[in-house]
């Protein structure tokens, strides 16, 4: 994880420029921040070797994978001991389905992210794999009705 890293201005206009169009050509990049192809390439290495650049993925469509539905779930273990803690995510780490995974504070334990195919897909997740020996007291799910807003980037500092 990277520690709180000084970035100038033209640092975050080239963030908020691979937020949103990540295969952009380092030529296109360096011309719409005005640097040079090779001082953009270099400031592109160092905000990826200070972790300010996690990775690079693509952003996949789920219906167009056969992923239908989305849900919430809320996750309350039986015991917040560090075994059973462990067990359970140790556990997320292995099912698919489940796209992102959060600690929470408050009356659930965990928030997971799921995507699966259909109601009859989430059922045998459920039923499965998430109340099948993990240590899971109490889950409560909302079903994705439709996205308002989708992940675009992090909220960068006025550059």
């Amino acid at each position: 994880m990277a520690d709180s890293v000084e970035l100038d201005r033209t640092d975050l206009r080239l963030l908020a420029l691979l937020q949103r169009e990540g295969r952009a050509p380092n030529a296109e990049l360096a011309a719409r921040v005005n640097l040079s192809p090779s001082a953009c390439l270099r400031r592109i290495q160092r905000l990826e070797a200070s972790g300010v650049i996690a990775g690079y993925g693509a952003r996949l469509d789920p219906r167009a994978l056969g992923l239908g539905l989305q849900a919430f779930v809320r996750v309350q273990l039986e015991k917040h001991g560090g075994a059973v803690i462990d067990r359970f995510v140790e556990r997320v780490q292995g099912w698919d389905e489940v796209v992102t995974c959060h600690a929470l504070t408050g009356d659930m334990d965990y928030l997971l992210h799921v995507h699966v195919a259909d109601l009859e897909h989430f059922s045998r997740f459920l039923l499965d794999r998430l109340l099948n020996d993990s240590g899971v007291a109490d889950v409560n799910s909302s079903f994705v009705l439709r996205t308002v807003k989708a992940y675009a980037g992090l909220p960068l500092p006025a550059a």
